[in-house]
């Protein structure tokens, strides 16, 4: 008698008989493999590390297979957009080319107020808002312009306040042309605080921030920084700060202009500057009631 007819193929056997087993091309060991890493678009002002060279900096720039980054200081280095090939906030990522994407129009200015587009700049108002340098003046303008000019104020500098009691008495404000300053370093027992003090009239307002100069309230996570550097009494502030970071000390001009160029809205300055700005637009732009 034979024996009973299996209904049950063998594993190795398809419909039409025997199969040869697949098996995969690749034979890394699966602890051995790298494991992914996430892709980030290369949008503008993303601040990535190149893992090869070091080079850190923002993207200014991505067309097919590459991606242009700025550093602190203006330098451009073109780099490939190689798999696992730049770090961001010290993880592995690989970079992509951005999608193409409708611009999208601001619904906020640079110090965060709402954005109204197409408003033509107001007519210059009889009050004003002195700062100390230049400098001030550039940051100022970088994240307050749109607001001074839809409110029509005008920002001009001093050099230093040694002079600031005769500068307020020659201005002569008053309740249609108030005058507000704003004052580097300005810490009680300090010489700025007193001839602050010495202002007395009710239509001008004198506020300052804590920092030595303007340099210092540009947050250092803006710049990639661990913190601003102390420097000893008596040595020139921007040399030793330069000097200090392995910046270049002898053209502290294009320093600033690289630490400006850092910055894109509020979010990069610290608190104690921005009051105090908000503070002196109020008080130069609010009615006398």
């Amino acid at each position: 008698m034979l024996p009973p007819v299996s209904r049950h193929r063998p594993s190795n056997e398809g419909p039409s008989g025997p199969q040869r087993r697949l098996y995969s091309p690749d034979l890394t060991p699966p602890w051995k493999k790298p494991k992914p890493v996430p892709e980030v678009a290369a949008e503008r002002d993303l601040v990535v590390e190149e893992v090869t060279t070091g080079f850190c900096g923002a993207v200014i720039g991505c067309e097919a297979g590459t991606v242009t980054l700025e550093d602190r200081f203006g330098k451009h280095r073109v780099f490939p957009l190689e798999p696992r090939g730049f770090l961001l906030e010290g993880r592995v990522v690989t970079l992509v080319r951005p999608a193409a994407s409708t611009p999208v129009r601001p619904t906020r200015t640079a110090s965060g107020s709402v954005a109204v587009p197409g408003a033509r700049a107001r007519v210059a108002r009889a009050g004003r808002i002195y700062v100390e340098g230049r400098h001030d003046a550039e940051l100022v303008e970088k994240v307050w312009g749109d607001d001074l000019r839809i409110e029509g104020v005008v920002v001009e500098y001093l050099e230093g306040v040694d002079d600031l009691p005769a500068i307020v008495a020659e201005f002569a404000p008053d309740a249609d042309a108030r005058l507000g300053v704003l004052v580097d370093h300005l810490v009680p027992g300090s010489k700025e605080s007193r001839i602050a003090a010495s202002v007395s009239s009710e239509h001008a307002l004198v506020v300052g921030h804590p920092y030595i100069d303007i340099w210092e309230a540009v947050k250092p996570s803006a710049l990639g920084i661990a913190g601003w550097p102390r420097v000893p009494r008596g040595q020139d502030w921007k040399t030793g700060v330069c000097e200090a970071l392995g910046w270049p000390s002898s053209n502290t001009g294009a320093v600033w202009q690289a630490i400006l160029g850092r910055v894109s809205s509020y979010r990069d300055l610290e608190p104690e500057l921005l009051g105090r700005v908000e503070e002196l637009i109020d008080f130069v732009t609010v009615p006398v009631e």
